[in-house]
């Protein structure tokens, strides 16, 4: 049974869980890169590749609980938008904080600036996700 939160109809579909450490953002990013070259998407790699890395870190910043890993998943829908989910134990929903300083605070920022959509939504089990939708022309 799909998700109550996702369509139907995917063209592709891949998900992996990561420890909640920094190390998982590198990864992630790679995973994402090789994935949808493989899949061969026809949006802008580099954005779903930046859009990932950040969705990642906050997971890994803002959402840590022992014994718990976050979750990736990544879908081609079916008109070529691309679905990038963050699943994290923690229940709170995120920030977007427009004016943030330093090096911390800016990544849902950047995320909205890139993607058609971003939004969250609570998990059933556990936790949250996090998505964003990028178009599929770059």
């Amino acid at each position: 049974m799909p998700h109550p939160h996702t369509p139907a109809l995917l063209t592709h579909d891949w998900s992996m869980g990561y420890p909640m450490t920094l190390r998982s953002v590198r990864l992630a990013r790679l995973h994402t890169r090789r994935r949808l070259t493989m899949w061969n998407w026809a949006g802008d790699l580099d954005d779903a590749v930046l859009v990932t890395s950040e969705l990642v870190a906050n997971a890994v910043l803002h959402g840590r609980v022992v014994g718990h890993e976050l979750w990736l998943r990544q879908a081609v829908l079916e008109d070529g938008r691309l679905s990038i989910e963050v699943s994290d134990p923690v229940r709170a929903f995120p920030e977007v904080r427009e004016g943030a300083g330093g090096e911390t605070g800016r990544g849902l920022v950047v995320v909205s600036g890139i993607a058609e959509e971003l939004d969250w939504f609570l998990r059933e089990e556990v936790g949250k996700t996090v998505r964003a939708r990028l178009a599929a022309g770059g």
